[in-house]
């Protein structure tokens, strides 16, 4: 009997979401056929049989999230393949980034490790911290949530009587309603957002490209694409990567940009690559495509990964200026917002109204200078403030 485990399908994530199955118990399979299909940081991917035999047991249903290394499906091998008893598909994974440790307990074992890790701890943030505070081991205590989750509750019952509990504000199971459970891209979405808050010092810069002699067809999408090419050249500081740990900093020659696309299912960001020099309509098509696959839930996931750049046209819907998140490894994105015609003082001292895009650039100041971040700026408004 061989086993075959959720793999480390690249994304950076712990977990995926069973999205269908392709095979039930006796199907026989042949090695690469699909398995089933999940969905990861944003994208659906097709999981295939690492081997050929008859498929005994799967493991999980639609809507299940499995983390990576999790059983998935048990196998009687063909008899061409001998059955050593070894795990299929167990690939080196991340896993150890994400896994809560108790409080006042040693660390897990790093990966390659023969030792056995710590044993994850559900819990509520709130309950943590209260946790925390009066000293207890969340090993210690039995969670009463669903599916074992630790509430507030629960640490606080655990407590010896004498302990003076602080006030903490309601639990979600106080409060009328259902819950949902954040799936594909909303979960991935706050997964991303929390390893920028820990991870990146941002800084936000704010103008205005006054854009009074754009002709009438002019592409925002592409304008926007071809200006950060300029500003990249102008300060290759911001299309770069930052290792935080190492303290380095890789310049990168290749363009790569990372679209923020609104969905109902919540936030995609694929990404455009190579975009200096290129032909307005070759990129028009790539972003058509991407926007196309986004939509139809058809990205691959070498669509969604290693941007050096990241760009939100939140405009489109509302809103002048904010503070947008930069995703690390890269140290820089550009936001771009609602177009208006503002009143300005020509330089004949007159008064006109003028078409002007607001921009904010987001900076990690650990590795990108105010001054850096100016110079892109102002090339970036420069090629904007262009006619054509």
């Amino acid at each position: 009997m061989k086993t075959f485990n959720l793999p480390d399908l690249g994304e950076g994530l712990a977990e995926a979401e069973i999205v269908r199955w392709h095979v039930t118990p006796g199907d026989h399979v042949k090695a690469d056929d699909p398995l089933l299909a999940v969905e990861t940081a944003k994208a659906i991917v097709e999981v295939p049989s690492p081997l050929s035999g008859i498929v005994k047991a799967t493991h999980g249903k639609p809507g299940d999230m499995v983390a990576t290394g999790g059983l998935l499906v048990e196998f009687e091998p063909d008899s061409a393949a001998p059955d050593s008893g070894t795990v299929v598909g167990r690939m080196p994974t991340s896993d150890a980034d994400f896994e809560d440790t108790p409080f006042n307990t040693p660390s897990q074992t790093p990966l390659g490790n023969a030792a056995p890790q710590t044993e994850r701890i559900r819990a509520v943030p709130a309950a943590r911290a209260v946790a925390k505070r009066l000293g207890i081991d969340l090993t210690h205590v039995q969670g009463t949530g669903r599916g074992g989750l630790i509430t507030i509750d629960d640490v606080v019952s655990t407590a010896p009587a004498s302990t003076t509990v602080p006030t903490t504000p309601p639990t979600l199971a106080t409060v009328p309603g259902e819950s949902e459970q954040l799936r594909g891209p909303r979960r991935a979405m706050a997964h991303s957002m929390a390893v920028a808050r820990d991870n990146v010092m941002g800084c936000t810069l704010f103008d205005d490209a006054d854009l009074h002699d754009w002709q009438s067809d002019q592409d925002v999408t592409i304008r926007l694409l071809r200006a950060i090419s300029e500003g990249c050249a102008a300060e290759p500081g911001l299309n770069a990567w930052f290792d935080a740990n190492a303290l380095t900093r890789r310049m990168l020659s290749h363009i790569d940009v990372a679209i923020a696309v609104d969905t109902p299912e919540g936030l995609i960001v694929p990404v455009i690559r190579n975009i200096a020099g290129r032909d307005v309509a070759q990129l028009r098509r790539d972003v058509d495509r991407l926007k196309r696959d986004t939509r139809e839930r058809a990205l691959k996931p070498e669509d969604l990964r290693d941007f050096t750049f990241l760009l939100s046209n939140f405009g489109m819907i509302a809103g002048r200026y904010a503070t947008p998140v930069v995703v690390p490894p890269a140290v820089a994105i550009l936001a771009c917002g609602r177009l208006s015609h503002d009143v300005v003082a020509t330089r004949g001292g007159d008064i006109a109204a003028h078409l002007r895009m607001p921009l904010s650039l987001t900076f990690d100041h650990r590795c990108v200078t105010g001054g850096e971040a100016a110079r892109f700026m102002a090339a970036l408004i420069a090629d904007l403030q262009k006619g054509s």
